[in-house]
């Protein structure tokens, strides 16, 4: 078997991507969508021995019954399966100690991940500092939105009319007067 810092490292592995993409996730428990990532990611799919389809058998084959997600024994139980099938001319110790070197220390990536266009076009139309009128009364000087300040005018209820600029000076008067 693995040693305990491989098995540090595998368990590691599988808590950064049960977490992925799910703000509510523990940590403790992988979906499918997420075990598919997961040998995609560390390569177990290669496309000739291992398929997107053979990754869905297992994680069927592995989880309980009723359950929709896979625990941490499940998984490695999983890795089980795949290793004999993905390095065919290795025994079954060997492919098991090389599928879990594929998956050690990985991280989820974010391949596909749809970049910010960079054209002129686009820089012309979002650059803030070339905003004017009432457009440009709602982002500050840095280039940042204000919000719904921007937006409205917001009532002030101070008892004073808008603009006027002795506001908020009543009290020193009346009692500078006594």
């Amino acid at each position: 078997m693995a040693e305990s810092s491989d098995v540090e490292q595998l368990l590691t592995t599988f808590r950064k991507f049960s977490v992925y993409g799910d703000p509510k996730a523990t940590g403790n428990e992988m979906n499918g969508k997420i075990w598919a990532k997961l040998c995609k990611d560390c390569r177990i799919i290669d496309g000739k021995n291992i398929t997107s389809t053979d990754v869905d058998i297992v994680f069927s084959k592995v989880k309980q019954k009723t359950a929709r997600v896979m625990t941490y024994e499940e998984f490695k139980r999983a890795l089980e399966e795949l290793a004999p099938k993905r390095f065919k001319s290795k025994s079954k110790e060997e492919a098991l100690q090389s599928i879990y070197k594929l998956v050690e220390g990985q991280e989820p990536t974010n391949v596909g991940v749809t970049k910010v266009a960079k054209m002129a076009a686009v820089d012309r139309l979002t650059d803030t500092s070339r905003y004017t009128g009432s457009h440009k009364e709602r982002f500050d000087d840095s280039g940042r939105g204000k919000g719904r300040e921007g937006r409205e005018d917001i009532v002030e209820n101070t008892g004073y009319v808008g603009a006027y600029k002795d506001a908020g000076t009543y009290d020193s008067k009346v009692k500078g007067e006594k």
